[in-house]
């Protein structure tokens, strides 16, 4: 970061000037803006955003659009035909290029609508003095000037000034590259100190988050006149293609190949073979797109958006439409255990000494530390305060060392009467570790803590949590009075008080959804913070089955291979840092695992950051619901159940379509590229094919919205190029072989002459190329699966469009003449034979090669 200059919107005397000058220099008070200022200065300003809005002026998306190498493909051809004088031709190209444009742009734009208004449910939201009172706006809407309000779990919506701060700590690691937080206070600082972005003590810039305390800062940037919008381009990376993107890319690639391929072959055929090169070259070119899915990007953007759509009403709100995908494709999931597998309502249930004594000390000591706590609030603090219920008027609060995810404890120097106590709350490992003395409830005063007393306090804590207790240590110091700020060091040579035992209970809910995570395939595993024991305790009042515990003790000596070893064998991770539980996800996406991760809290961004399918809760603080790629609007595991089936009926609609075009699309093509060795004239006119492939597409428009099996969302699902390429070398042929079967029949039988051919052919091949979605779409026997009536209407439609065609005017505009009854009924015989062999195929084909056979199955498959 780079301090601002005099010209720029945030100017370097905002951060030396005093802070009421600041407030005069932006036109507002410490009480805010009013609520009409505030909506000029966003007028003048524009949205508090480094992106510029996701929506694109039509102009640029047409220009997008039309610079897609298929279309340049398409409206090279149209050029041609129009050069040579060919009508026909250059009206059907430019009709399928503008229909293609049209139903591409029109439903990508309504499912960006869509995906918008689910991100807008879940957009970020700020606390900000509005007409002297506080109220939560979107921190779009934050304009210069505004005074906002900062507490632990924040993120800092733009750059600000702090006008009050109390135990500030804030995590600008994306600005400074710096791991640990920053201490933040509200004192001027001197030009000298201003020079240097580390110096800047005194502000609290966007992109960073708040890890300690509370504050009040008035706003002097926003957007990119931010030092994170400064810098935005510098930061920018391309993001790792998910795994979505990679299988849509292997797909994409594949059909290329092919394409060059017959093409090549096509062309040089019709060469040696003397044609005219003007029809041979736009053959070839009509062939091209033949076999390019040039809906596949419109399927796509349609199924997700009707999938994250459907997933809202499952209350599961997707911000990367991708992710539907990704989420349907997890194997594992990793979550916490607080709030997920249990109520989250705390309880404090019992208060012991060191001896397993009632303890009215413990108690009061927990209160004092919870009441005057400033940084990271838990449910635990607030059923402290609300079963201690007593006076801490009569105390005052000197320092805090915040509680951070390393240390795991929080210690409050507070003051009654000239006594000065450091009370120190926390795991009970380490606040037992750091204990010289004890005092049970029944000692006039400390004693040593000597191995007897050790092992005595170590029995009721294993107690505890064999029954099921979450449990705190509690300890206390007393220092002078010249003892006014506390630091870490200071949490040593403690008297250990006992123990504050938590009840949270199981939820009902859990039980049946981790039931039902396991019948479609998905492994549950937890990964906490908190003991082992109790995390046991828990995982078996829920019939989760547990084969293996590692502490955060034991991960930290394994290397990244031995803790890969032990992954498949673990069920629990406990007592694990914010940076272990990463290290968990990272290890299990390298086995190959597509995996998920479920958190709501500060220490859960790194782990949302690094899983596949990142989860939070609309209830979790700002990090980490802008760390998740998608968040449920209920916390509950069931959601995430349906959200999975979800994820995996989406992509088995998106499957539908891919299979369509590497089986009978691309048979037909092949047969079309090799007809060109025997046929003394071309098996189709470019316009032809032209027709053949619109049509086509059109018949698969209503893709997205078809029903789907449950044996194809029984287990996790996702790209699997093997499976797409065996699909094509199997169902291909077989369409390739009816064909054959048709051309004998024209030629043999019935004598066809080039215009009779091209319309026999073109009947049999649209019936064959669109009926077979009814065989395909399914595992199933065709006749026990019934398809979403828009989806078996279209087919059927199209298929009567193409053999009522020839009859009509324009049929004969394309180049076709009526065919007889006779021709008819024969390829309504070769077409029904077809669909009977495809079923046959197709059912030994899965039975070989099980599409829902899910990833690990997969990497067995692709290791032959």
């Amino acid at each position: 970061m780079q301090p601002v200059s005099e010209d720029d919107d945030a100017p370097h005397g905002l951060w030396t000037a005093p802070i009421d000058q600041v407030l005069t220099r932006l036109g507002t008070t410490s009480s805010g803006l009013s609520s009409e200022e505030a909506a000029r200065r966003l007028a003048a300003h524009g949205a508090n955003r480094i992106e510029p809005d996701g929506r694109r002026r039509l102009a640029l998306d047409i220009l997008r659009r039309l610079a897609n190498p298929l279309v340049l493909v398409l409206l090279f051809a149209a050029g041609v035909s129009a050069v040579v004088q060919d009508p026909a031709s250059f009206v059907i190209i430019t009709v399928i290029v503008l229909l293609s444009l049209a139903l591409d742009l029109v439903q990508e734009r309504r499912a960006e609508a869509k995906v918008e208004g689910l991100r807008a449910r879940v957009a970020l939201r700020s606390t900000v003095l509005r007409d002297g009172s506080a109220a939560e706006i979107p921190a779009a809407a934050i304009v210069p000037g505004d005074v906002i309000l900062l507490a632990a779990g924040d993120l800092v919506p733009a750059d600000c000034r702090l006008i009050e701060a109390r135990d500030l700590f804030v995590n600008e690691a994306l600005l400074t590259g710096e791991a640990f937080p920053a201490e933040k206070t509200v004192r001027t600082l001197t030009p000298e100190e201003a020079r240097d972005a580390t110096g800047l003590v005194n502000a609290a810039f966007m992109g960073s988050s708040v890890i300690s305390g509370t504050a009040r800062a008035v706003i002097v940037a926003t957007g990119r006149a931010t030092e994170l919008g400064r810098i935005a381009g510098a930061l920018h990376r391309p993001a790792p293609p998910t795994a979505f993107a990679a299988g849509i890319h292997g797909f994409g690639m594949l059909i290329v190949r092919l394409t060059v391929l017959l093409v090549l072959f096509a062309l040089l055929a019709n060469l040696l073979l003397e044609r005219p090169l003007i029809d041979s070259f736009l053959f070839s070119l009509a062939l091209a797109v033949g076999l390019t899915p040039e809906l596949l990007p419109m399927i796509v953007s349609v199924t997700l958006a009707h999938g994250a759509m459907r997933m809202a009403r499952k209350e599961v709100i997707v911000k990367r439409l991708s992710a539907v995908h990704d989420l349907g494709a997890m194997e594992v999931l990793c979550c916490d255990k607080t709030g997920t597998l249990t109520e989250a309502r705390i309880r404090l249930i019992r208060e012991l000494d060191p001896t397993g004594a009632e303890s009215r000390r413990v108690l009061d000591l927990a209160c004092l530390n919870a009441a005057f706590e400033t940084g990271i609030r838990s449910p635990l603090d607030a059923a402290i305060v609300e079963a201690a219920r007593i006076d801490t008027t009569a105390w005052r609060k000197i320092d805090e060392v915040p509680f951070d995810f390393e240390r795991r404890r929080v210690s409050v120097l507070v003051e009654r009467d000239g006594t000065r106590l450091l009370v120190v709350k926390g795991a009970p490992e380490d606040v037992m570790r750091l204990a010289s003395r004890v005092q049970a409830e029944t000692d006039a005063a400390p004693r040593p803590f000597d191995d007897d007393a050790r092992a005595m306090a170590s029995d009721v804590f294993e107690r505890l949590g064999s029954e099921g207790f979450r449990v705190l240590g509690i300890a206390w110091r007393e220092v002078g009075p010249e003892h006014d700020h506390a630091v870490v060091d200071d949490e040593s040579d403690l008297v250990f008080g006992g123990f504050a035992a938590f009840l949270d209970p199981p939820k009902e809910s859990a039980r049946p959804a981790l039931a039902e995570l396991a019948r479609l395939g998905v492994a549950v595993k937890i990964v906490t913070g908190d003991n082992e024991r109790v995390t046991a305790h828990v995982c078996g009042e829920l019939g989760l089955a547990v084969t293996g515990v590692m502490t955060g003790d034991e991960l930290a000596q394994l290397t990244d291979e031995a803790l890969a070893a032990r992954l498949e064998t673990t069920t629990l991770f406990c007592r694990m840092t914010p940076p272990q539980k990463a290290r968990v996800i990272r290890a299990l996406r390298r086995s190959g695992r597509v995996t998920g991760y479920l958190g709501d809290g500060i220490n859960d961004a790194p782990s949302l950051h690094a899983a596949d399918v990142g989860l939070s809760v609309d209830s979790a603080v700002d990090v980490a619901r802008e760390a998740a790629v998608m968040v449920l609007t209920r916390n509950d595991l069931g959601v995430l159940a349906e959200g999975v089936r979800e994820g995996r009926r989406t992509f088995a609609n998106i499957m539908k379509y891919v299979m369509m075009g590497t089986s009978s699309n691309f048979g037909n093509m092949v047969s079309m590229a090799a007809a060109v060795l025997f046929l003394p004239f071309l098996p189709m006119l470019p316009v032809q094919i032209l027709l053949n492939n619109l049509l086509y597409d059109v018949s698969e428009i209503a893709i997205p919205l078809d029903q789907v099996d449950e044996e194809t969302v029984a287990a996790p699902c996702r790209w699997d190029m093997r499976f797409v390429r065996d699909f094509m070398l199997v169902l291909g042929p077989v369409s390739s072989a009816f064909d054959m079967l048709t051309f004998g029949l024209l030629l043999i039988v019935f004598d066809a002459d080039a215009a009779l051919f091209r319309t026999g052919w073109f009947i049999e091949s649209m019936a064959t190329q669109v009926l077979v979605i009814f065989a395909i779409r399914t595992v199933r026997p065709a006749w026990r699966s019934l398809p979403h009536p828009l989806l078996a209407a279209g087919a059927l439609a199209v298929v009567a469009v193409a053999v009522g065609l020839p009859f009509t005017p324009l049929g004969a505009w394309f180049g076709f003449v009526p065919p007889s009854a006779a021709l008819l009924a024969a390829l309504a015989a070769i077409t029904v034979a077809y669909l009977a062999v495809v079923e046959e195929v197709k059912r030994r084909f899965h039975a070989r090669h099980p599409l829902v056979a899910g990833p690990a199955a997969q990497r067995r498959r692709s290791s032959r």
